[in-house]
């Protein structure tokens, strides 16, 4: 079953062009609209773990990590289903829905009577984030064609995680002078508003690219479209890269749960005050994503495998540092090594989707890969929470570290390098 457009608005595919430059307004445009995404979840990074704690008087880590928990389960389910709506769909249709589910989230946490209804509005943030977050993912490597995938990841990647290091230290700054809610509250409104004006005014749909480089790669209308099940097995375990990329993108999303959930409580008990808790809560993704900038591209000349196991490999040294230490300064150093080595992994991952996936069913594949990845919120918040409750922090940091580096070895083991200039992806294609 294919999609359904306006084949009046439809561009001859001799019309389309792929490449950076080619695309360059579309391609910023996305760029800016995913910020607006990754600003919708910065502003929960330092303001809900404490309104849990002052708000609503919970002790629990792991009733306290539940919002992260419905919030992964809910993006990882969404993504798997953007992927597919957007073959069927339509990229920017999906993408404007995402928005609209966006809306109603800053106003629920503001007038929140329980902490049930904070989760409530977290299961619509997670639809809003798997959403808009997968479709301008896929829409950018529409746009952008085989060479330069890892650079426009990495463009992608940094404009939404510097977002979310700017309005977590924005929403703390506000928690700080106006309250926990109403900072979150107004800071969240306008980005959804924002997102949703860009997205149904001025983005363009991109699916059009995505059928002109298969042309181009030679996929013909008797080539055998891939059903979803065998693209959902290739993708979680049949190929070697594939695979390697969709459990080191769980296992970076454990620690990134452990960073949004539960570092902050940590920090907190050590005896910081919410303006150095905010700092190490923006440190972190702000690295991130102004390190993007460079990996990405760095990943097209260097190639993927040693970017994805050395990237993990520091991030569990980071964690590590967290767990011996217990004053600001070795932190703030672990907060930027953990934004490092996260930034070394995110957008190559991603680019080594779109390497292996032929264009009929790239979409589709980065959702199935999205689903493991965001999966890892919840089974980190769960594990965290847990061991947390039973053992005390310090071992829930503990082993989360210990993940993350398995993790790494098990990339540096089994993935064979993807990108096209250095090897031919060994995938069978039908």
């Amino acid at each position: 079953m294919g999609i359904s457009l306006d084949t009046k608005s439809s561009p001859a595919l001799q019309t389309i062009r792929l490449g950076l430059r080619e695309n360059w307004s579309q391609f910023s445009l996305l760029v800016l609209v995913n910020a607006f995404v990754g600003g919708m979840v910065g502003i929960e990074r330092v303001i809900l773990p404490l309104l849990a704690e002052t708000d609503f008087s919970m002790a629990s880590r792991a009733a306290i990590l539940s919002f992260i928990v419905t919030f992964g389960l809910v993006k990882a389910t969404t993504n798997l289903l953007a992927g597919r709506l957007s073959d069927r769909l339509g990229r920017k249709r999906v993408l404007v829905a995402g928005w609209l589910f966006g809306l109603p989230v800053p106003l629920i946490i503001l007038l929140a009577p329980s902490w049930q209804w904070v989760v409530w509005g977290n299961m619509l943030l997670g639809i809003n984030q798997g959403l808009c977050w997968s479709v301008t993912v896929i829409m950018k490597i529409d746009l952008v064609g085989p060479q330069r995938r890892g650079l426009a990841m990495g463009f992608n990647e940094a404009s939404g995680y510097l977002a979310v290091a700017l309005t977590a230290f924005a929403s703390g700054h506000a928690a700080g002078t106006y309250g926990l809610r109403p900072g979150l509250f107004y800071i969240g409104e306008a980005l959804a508003v924002g997102g949703l004006v860009l997205s149904g005014l001025f983005v363009r749909e991109s699916l059009y690219h995505a059928r002109y480089e298969s042309k181009e790669q030679g996929e013909t209308q008797r080539t055998r479209r891939l059903t979803f099940s065998e693209i959902f097995w290739l993708t979680s375990w049949k190929d070697r890269a594939l695979f390697s990329a969709s459990q080191a993108g769980t296992v970076n999303n454990m620690n990134d749960g452990l960073a949004w959930g539960l570092l902050p409580l940590y920090f907190a008990s050590q005896g910081l005050s919410l303006g150095q808790v905010s700092i190490l809560g923006a440190i972190y993704p702000g690295v991130w994503g102004i390190a993007q900038l460079a990996t990405g591209g760095l990943s097209d000349h260097f190639g993927r495998k040693g970017m994805i196991a050395g990237g993990m490999i520091v991030q569990a040294g980071s964690i590590f540092v967290f767990l011996l230490t217990r004053t600001f300064l070795p932190w703030l150093c672990a907060a930027f090594l953990l934004g490092l080595g996260t930034a070394m992994v995110y957008p190559t991952l991603l680019a080594a989707i779109g390497d292996v996936a032929a264009p009929s069913w790239r979409a589709s594949s980065v959702g199935v890969y999205r689903l493991w990845r965001d999966g890892g919120y919840a089974a980190g918040a769960l594990l965290a929470g847990a061991i947390a409750d039973l053992y005390g922090m310090r071992w829930a940091i503990g082993t989360i570290g210990a993940l993350t580096l398995l993790s790494g070895i098990i990339v540096a083991r089994f993935m064979y390098e993807t990108h096209p200039r250095r090897t031919q992806p060994q995938i069978e294609r039908p």
